[in-house]
């Protein structure tokens, strides 16, 4: 079975956003650095190179893979701003319709630019997407 790659790592989350060469993106990743740190009551911290993470939790499936991973958190990715909002979206309908430009993959969560969408919505589909986490994993 293969192992996870991507592990939480010590390297300093202060040096990886400052590093950030796009004025506007650095200042989108701060201002969803907030909103998770908010959400989630955690310090952030890196996972792999490029991953800013908040909280854990431990998973396993049937199969017996099992592993930990952030509650939530975010990528500077060269398309796109990327959330990693771990339940999904099914039970976002309402959120989503409010939300503005984006576009979305199972788990993620794709903007451009911060100013695309509602922040107030975004803040609050974390802050649900964290909830029903715990919920789920404790």
């Amino acid at each position: 079975m293969a192992k996870l790659k991507t592990k939480e790592s010590k390297a300093s989350v202060a040096a990886f956003l400052n590093s950030i060469a796009d004025e506007k993106r650095r200042a989108d990743c701060k201002a969803v650095a907030r909103m998770m740190r908010d959400a989630t009551g955690c310090n952030a911290a890196m996972w792999g190179t490029a991953m800013v993470g908040y909280g854990s939790y431990h998973y396993k499936y049937a199969s017996g893979h099992e592993g930990k991973w952030f509650m939530t958190g975010f990528s500077p990715r060269k398309q796109a701003l990327t959330l990693y909002i771990m339940p999904g979206f099914a039970e976002y309908d309402k959120l989503m319709a409010k939300l503005g430009r984006f576009k979305t993959g199972k788990s993620c969560l794709y903007i451009k630019l911060l100013d695309d969408v509602d922040r107030d919505v975004l803040q609050e589909l974390i802050k649900r997407s964290v909830t029903q986490m715990r919920k789920k994993y404790g």
